[in-house]
This record gives C-alpha cells, sequence and structure tokens, in this order.
C-alpha cells in the first residue's frame, strides 16, 4: 500500500480504505502550519505516490488560497473529493484535525488541570526550530517549481516585500496577485501559463493518476442539482447542530466560530486578533495568558493553526462549568468540538460547492494566469511566515520594539538549521525529522 509506483507507470487509483490510512496519517504528521502542511501533502501525493500531479495540485491550491479558512486542510477535501467523490473530500477534512482537536484536548487538559508543561515544553522546544526549517522547506520547494521566469521571481519578491516590509494584509496580496496574473495572462500569456512546470513533473515524477491532460471526471462536473442539494443539508446541519447546543455558553461558542470561519481571509494569524477580542475580553472565555499560552500549543501540535479555537472552547467551558464542577473534563471537550465544529464546517461547503466549477478551468489560460500570479505571491508569504517564525524560535524574548533583544538562542537556531539540511540534502522524511527534534528538544530542556 505505501510503496511508489514504478516511474513510468501511472498509478492505480487507491482504494477508499488506503486513501482513509493516508488521510489519518496525515493528521497525525501535519506539523508545521499549512505551509509545512502543503509541503508534507507534496511530497506524499505529488512526489512519491503520484495520485495528482503537480500542476493539479497547485491549481487546487490556488483556489483554496482565495477562500476563508485554513487552507492546508481544505486542500486535503479537495484532492480527496477528486478521487472519491464527496464522502472522500469529508473523510479527508475530518481526519485533517480530528486528531489534533483530541490531542489539543489532551494537552489543554494537562494545562488546565495540573499547569507543570515541563515535559510537553521541552517536546515543543525542540518541534519549534524543526518548524521553522520545514516552512524554509516549503518555500524553497514550491519556489522552486513555480517560478519559473523571472516574471514570476519578481511577484515573489514584491509579495514578501508587501508583507515583511509594508504589512500589507495577505488578502490584499492575493488579490494583487491575482490582478496582476490576469493582466500578464494578456501581455505575455507564455509567462503565465504553466501553474507549476508541468514539463518538470513528468520529469522528476512520472506520470500522475491525475495528470495535467486527465479528462474530466464524471463527478468533479459541475451540477445545479448537486450544489442546490449541498448547500441545503449544510444549511440544514448547522441549523440541526445550533438547536442541539443547549448551554448559552455553547450557543455563543456555535454562533461565534461560524462568524469567525467566514473571516479567516489571510490565514489564522489574520483571525487570531478576532478570536482574541471575542473569546478574551467580550465572552470571557480565557484569559490574555491563557490565550498567549493556547497558541504556543496550537503553534506545535498538528493540524491548522487556527486549532486553537478548540484550545479557547475546551478553556471557556471548563472555566464556565457548563456541565458543573464536577465534569469540568467533559465540559472541556464538549466545548473544544463545538469549537472545532463550527470553525470547520464553512470549509467543506466552499470546496464541495466550488472545486467543481474550479476543476473546469485548470486548461483555460483565463482563470490559470491569476492562479499562477498567486502562487508566486504565496512563496513570498511563505518566506515571510518562515522568517516570523525563526524569529519568535531564536529570539524568543524579543519585541516588535526591539526585534533582537532577549538574548540569541544558538541551540535552537542549530536545530533548525540542521533539520533544513536533513530535509533538503538528505531528503529525510518531514516526521522523523520532527521526531529527532523533539527528543532533542527534551532531554536539552531537563538539562539546561
Amino acid at each position: 500500500m505505501n510503496a511508489a509506483p514504478p516511474p513510468q507507470q501511472r498509478p492505480a487509483l487507491p482504494t477508499f480504505g488506503e486513501a482513509f490510512l493516508y488521510w489519518l496519517k496525515l493528521g497525525f504528521i501535519s506539523f508545521g502550519g499549512p505551509a509545512g502542511q502543503i509541503a508534507i501533502m507534496h511530497q506524499e501525493l505529488v512526489e512519491r505516490r503520484r495520485w495528482i500531479s503537480e500542476h493539479r495540485f497547485l491549481h487546487a491550491l490556488n483556489y483554496c488560497m482565495l477562500l476563508p479558512g485554513p487552507e492546508a486542510q481544505q486542500l486535503a477535501i479537495y484532492i480527496g473529493w477528486l478521487l472519491h467523490r464527496t464522502w472522500g473530500g469529508i473523510v479527508a477534512g475530518v481526519l485533517f484535525v480530528l486528531p489534533s482537536l483530541f490531542i489539543l484536548a489532551a494537552l489543554t487538559y494537562v494545562y488546565l488541570a495540573f499547569g507543570d508543561l515541563t515535559f510537553v515544553q521541552g517536546v515543543f522546544n525542540g518541534i519549534k526550530p524543526a518548524v521553522v526549517a520545514i516552512v524554509v522547506f516549503a518555500a524553497w520547494r514550491i519556489g522552486s517549481r513555480a517560478l519559473k521566469n523571472n516574471i514570476l521571481w519578481a511577484l515573489a519578491a514584491l509579495s514578501f516585500i508587501a508583507i515583511f516590509v509594508f504589512r500589507v494584509p495577505f488578502p490584499y496580496i492575493v488579490v494583487a496577485a491575482g490582478i496582476l496574473g490576469f493582466i500578464g495572462g494578456k501581455v505575455a500569456p507564455d509567462k503565465f501559463k504553466v501553474g507549476g512546470g508541468h514539463g518538470a513533473s513528468d520529469k522528476n515524477y512520472g506520470p500522475a493518476l491525475i495528470d495535467d491532460d486527465t479528462p474530466p471526471i464524471a463527478h468533479t462536473r459541475f451540477r445545479w442539482s448537486y450544489l442546490i442539494t449541498l448547500l441545503v443539508m449544510a444549511l440544514a446541519i448547522w441549523a440541526v447542530a445550533m438547536a442541539l447546543l443547549g448551554h448559552p455558553v455553547l450557543q455563543d461558542m456555535g454562533e461565534f466560530f461560524t462568524k469567525a470561519a467566514l473571516v479567516t481571509f489571510g490565514g489564522a494569524y489574520a483571525v487570531l486578533p478576532y478570536v482574541y477580542q471575542g473569546g478574551v475580553e467580550h465572552y470571557q472565555w480565557l484569559t490574555a495568558t491563557q490565550m498567549i499560552d493556547g497558541l504556543a500549543l496550537g503553534e506545535t501540535t498538528p493540524g491548522p493553526l487556527i486549532m486553537v479555537v478548540s484550545f479557547v472552547g475546551f478553556v471557556g467551558a471548563w472555566t464556565k462549568e457548563i456541565f458543573g464542577p464536577d465534569a469540568l473534563l467533559l465540559a472541556g471537550f464538549v466545548g473544544a468540538s463545538v469549537a472545532t465544529f463550527f470553525t470547520f464546517l464553512p470549509s467543506f461547503v466552499f470546496i464541495l460547492a466550488g472545486a467543481p466549477l474550479v476543476e473546469s478551468t485548470h486548461g483555460n489560460l483565463k482563470f490559470t494566469a491569476p492562479l499562477t500570479g498567486i502562487t508566486a505571491a504565496v512563496v513570498g508569504v511563505i518566506l515571510n511566515l518562515a522568517l516570523f517564525f525563526g524569529w519568535h524560535v531564536i529570539f524568543p524574548h524579543a519585541t516588535d520594539a526591539a526585534p533582537f533583544s532577549g538574548g540569541f538562542e544558538w541551540f535552537y537556531a542549530l536545530i533548525s538549521v540542521a533539520a533544513f539540511i536533513a530535509l533538503w540534502k538528505y531528503k529525510q522524511d518531514i516526521m522523523k525529522v520532527i521526531g529527532a527534534c523533539a527528543a532533542i528538544g527534551l532531554v536539552y530542556t531537563y538539562l539546561a
């Protein structure tokens, strides 16, 4: 099941069970935020298993980048849907976040019940520099394949300058890149007609199951009946779920996290101020210090960073004692589940409703040129994210006013460099690198 297909042989369609096991594995190893998660999926699905070509992978990713919500999870839903219809997308999306929900709930319980996170902190101290390496590696991997000419390199550089120097919000960068791509497709179509280097994909990886020239699969064609049925069922699920939330705190969470899911343009960091304002200041589910601790947990557990909402839900239901003082663990887990459900439900709707339309455009320059521009911009954004993570890891006590204060963590800088070399030069498995870094961080924390 895990063996890579022969280089020149087109892979067979994986069974639903094989896909299920892969999505489950991905849910446990999806560290590194969206850039790291996308890198993991690219390495496994495009390079190794060849379930989808790089061009089609990037085409789907670019659509996900336009949507509110976690783009890596949405990409998993998209590919799962391509392979095994609607249920394939649902399973891929659920398994992407389910392990994270249980892991984060368990860590949050330890955090609230015992307050001693020395062991957990030690593991995370090692994982954080590995995350930096994974994100840098993702920027290099995507950039080396997607930036095929000087114009796309210039777009990536402009994107990086815009977000790093001028703090331009990510949605504006996406829109601007899409417009420039559209114009570029008219003025210089040869520079924008390749989404990710089709020739390079064939040369490096061999034919894919869903390749650039694969005819549209029957279930991927747009149908009004499917769209209407999907929207009606999604609204019904949301309404029934809201009606089942008997406690006022849970009802507030359902409404609040539904709104949060619809404003998460620009990734988790863009929506965190909104979650902070609602969870800390308005509803007072948790304190500001707890919110910061929750972000640290969210950054270093598998799954999307926006999974920090499950921490907020857990702490809020625990603090408000929604089931009484003797059922705090149950209250916390229910709160975390409610926050997770209402945050991620819209992602399934966006992908399952929009993917048939997107699939019909993958060979049309009018639609692909803007998405090619967005791909170039994303490389710059990922590089900025790598610098942001690296700064927090190497200068953990620094501030915006004094960006290099508080001491330089040379040991964690070395871990980052070693992890990057392991990924880049020695082609090591991402999960093995994360495990090794976690063990090193744990030992160093106890010895320091």
